[in-house]
């Protein structure tokens, strides 16, 4: 297919579906209403459930119950004597549970705040709810609590977008005894089916409502569970046997607790960084899911709840580099089944070619039915250098020699598709370009249709060869001849890879570089081999693969730590002096934590510690105002325009890459490395942070013991037995 002189291309269309079932694409619409400012969501594996601070669920909204990219729930909402209710608090208490503590408003026949209201709320295989109501009136009062459910049965793809009405193919039966309420969906190959079952039955059954008749005296209390069981297909996952006390009492350690009790432990004398790291284990097992295509299954981290819910190739694989040292098996899990998954034909639609990692796994009905290239799609440029890279990282962590042979013929593959699939006119650049309708118009980490842009806010056309590709693609050669030196044994092909990184290395400083400005990497190359001139924030991850030549690394160290670039709270994805700048645009001004953990990482690499501690401290003043998690970004208006970071107002949070942050910025102010069955440490600790201890940190099939303060560290063998952390379910 030929693609020069085309450009990247707004959102992908909506698909609608004619009266005779076929499938067809329609016109994007603005974003439905959002559930507030304090909307809430719970999530385990492929579900989630998101609601407003009420726990409410509105139709039209955003919110609901998604499982495997359907959502099953789309209105859930509960009232009292007609009335919805007022929130007094809520929040989540883990990433898969949340409360709920609401009153009543004033009413004829109910005066305000007699009434306390508890919504507990958890996701474990299936929605629970148990719904509490106290009467505090001095006398009797009859209460109507009802409970309306809806579903649309949308595909992820359109919650944001335009949802099909699905109403006319949607069937509804209710039990005689108000005990359950069931809707089924059918397009085949799809289907679903979303069933809500209460204890007690409701009183009666009025449509889609569930209605209990309540008659409380003074302090007494009523109270129902409700159950949604998931069900996508034929089979239905009903929920394991925890009860509402399990969850909210603690009384049974659960995955977060496991996983804690074996990975390593990280404490330091600030306060604001061990909180973080906390919250980062939390996260990642919350984020854990089982993905199934093409008859593998594996373990993996999901991008980002809600709408990334989902295995992503670059996600998954700069997760896993930057917790190597805390959980090895993850990386190992997740170059397995990128293996089992990698690409082995030339298929235009999902831009599947022989040797490729794939970018991304979807279930849902528009993938099901062949309107969506998602099973997988390979739509990414990055993602196969990457796959590479992590090999040769969990190499150095683990010495596992097996495992990089078991991989030699998919390592192959993956070099072969960078010289002859990646590098499409044979220039020596890896360069995009989708051959598909439905495809990514950008196939970089910065993928949305409008993030890469002339610094005058031209889109360029493709095929695009962005900087950090041409930077991740020297690095995964350089390690790839590591690995053919040892374990693969092969010194002709390390003998070539390193020869055609040198060639790489010359040739991208002579055409990426611009010399004015004070100088700088052009952020890509465009179809026509036009530089593209934006300054952006992927100069650090070219700091990061090494492709920056020593003269050239302080002026590079200057540009990320200036006023345009550095926000405050970290740096912004493009500079303030381009004309497509914008702080709340995705990939346009953005302050992304994943993004800065690697430049970080990169800016220590060549000796530029403080300014890696700059940002590093940045971010996790950043943490601290957003509940010590790191969102998928932020907006990067100045730190002088607030008193804390701006929200990015669509940001998936918790987000793998995000939570996986911090532990690479601790691992990059303590400098430390494998290399060669040594551990390296090399610290630079900033005056706040004061003591870094971390323990059980995981190299060579041992357990390790690291303490450090300002440049001076001690390493010394756990006595603990090496048991790796439990990186599935």
């Amino acid at each position: 297919m030929t693609t020069t002189g085309r450009r990247p291309t707004p959102a992908d269309p909506t698909p609608d579906i004619t009266p005779d079932g076929q499938i067809q694409t329609g016109l994007v619409r603005n974003l439905p209403p959002e559930l507030g400012p304090n909307a809430i969501a719970v999530l385990q594996g492929h579900s989630f459930m998101y609601s407003d601070a009420v726990g409410d669920v509105a139709p039209g909204s955003i919110g609901g119950l998604v499982h495997e990219d359907t959502r099953l729930v789309d209105r859930w909402e509960l009232t009292l004597n007609g009335a919805p209710l007022l929130v007094l608090s809520s929040g989540a208490v883990e990433p898969y549970s949340a409360v709920f503590f609401l009153t009543n408003p004033e009413l004829p026949d109910l005066r305000a705040n007699h009434v306390g209201v508890r919504r507990q709320r958890f996701v474990d295989g299936g929605l629970r709810e148990r719904i509490q109501v106290q009467s505090f009136s001095p006398e009797p009062v009859s209460i109507e609590v009802r409970l309306t459910v809806g579903t649309d049965f949308a595909d992820i793809f359109e919650i944001k977008q335009t949802v099909r009405d699905r109403s006319a193919q949607i069937s509804r039966s209710h039990a005689p005894d108000g005990s359950w309420l069931q809707f089924t969906y059918r397009n085949a190959p799809f289907e679903a089916c979303t069933r809500v079952e209460a204890d007690p039955p409701a009183s009666r059954m009025e449509g889609d409502t569930l209605v209990w008749d309540v008659r409380l005296e003074l302090n007494q209390e009523w109270r129902c569970e409700l159950r949604v069981p998931l069900r996508v297909g034929p089979e239905v996952v009903r929920p394991p046997h925890r009860d509402f006390e399990e969850v909210f009492g603690g009384g049974v350690a659960d995955r977060a607790a496991q996983w804690r009790s074996l990975a390593p432990g990280m404490r330091s004398d600030f306060a604001v960084l061990n909180e973080v790291w906390d919250k980062t284990v939390t996260d990642l097992v919350a984020l854990q899911i089982e993905v199934r295509s093409r008859g593998h299954t594996g373990i993996f981290y999901a991008a980002g709840m809600p709408w990334f819910l989902n295995l992503f190739g670059r996600d998954s694989l700069i997760t896993a580099y930057q917790i190597v040292g805390v959980g090895p098996r993850s990386s190992r899990q997740t170059l397995l089944s990128l293996a089992a998954m990698q690409g082995s034909k030339v298929d235009d639609f999902s831009d599947e070619e022989p040797g490729k990692i794939l970018h991304e796994v979807r279930y849902g009905e528009l993938t099901q039915t062949g309107v969506k290239p998602h099973d997988p799609n390979y739509g990414s440029a990055d993602a196969t250098q990457l796959w590479l890279i992590l090999l040769s990282e969990y190499w150095r962590w683990t010495g596992d020699d097996d495992l990089v042979r078991q991989l030699r013929d998919n390592a192959y593959a993956a070099l072969r598709w960078i010289d002859e699939y990646g590098d499409r006119d044979g220039d020596g650049y890896v360069e995009y370009a989708t051959g598909s309708p439905e495809g990514l118009g950008n196939q970089c980490w910065r993928d949305s249709w409008d993030g890469v842009r002339f610094a005058d806010g031209t889109i360029p056309v493709l095929p695009i060869a962005t900087c950090e590709i041409q930077g991740y693609t020297y690095d995964a050669k350089l390690r790839a001849a590591e690995l053919a030196d040892g374990p693969l044994g092969d010194p002709r092909l390390g003998q070539r890879l390193r020869a055609d990184a040198d060639r790489l290395r010359e040739n991208f400083n002579r055409d990426f570089w611009i010399d004015d400005r004070g100088g700088f990497y052009a952020l890509g190359l465009d179809g026509d081999k036009h530089q593209i001139d934006s300054m952006t924030s992927n100069m650090g991850h070219l700091l990061w693969s090494g492709i920056v030549p020593p003269d050239r690394a302080a002026i590079v160290a200057r540009q990320l730590m200036s006023d345009e670039l550095f926000s405050g709270w970290g740096v912004r994805t493009t500079s303030t002096a381009e004309r497509g700048y914008n702080p709340i645009g995705y990939h346009r001004g953005t302050v992304w934590p994943h993004d800065n953990s690697i430049i970080a990482h990169g800016l220590a690499r060549y000796g530029f510690r403080h300014d890696a501690n700059r940002i590093i401290m940045a971010m996790l003043d950043a943490a601290r105002d957003s509940n010590y998690r790191l969102p998928e970004a932020f907006s990067g208006y100045a730190r002088s325009f607030g008193q804390a970071p701006v929200p990015f107002p669509t940001a998936c949070s918790p987000q793998a890459w995000a939570s996986g942050a911090p532990s690479l910025f601790v691992r990059t102010m303590l400098g430390l490395d494998a290399r060669d069955g040594h551990l390296i440490v090399n610290p630079d600790i900033p005056p706040q942070i004061g003591r870094i201890e971390l323990t059980d940190t995981h190299a060579f099939g041992k357990l390790w013991n690291l303490e450090a303060i300002g440049t001076q560290a001690h390493v010394r063998l756990s006595p603990r037995k090496y048991q790796l952390a439990p990186d599935s379910k």
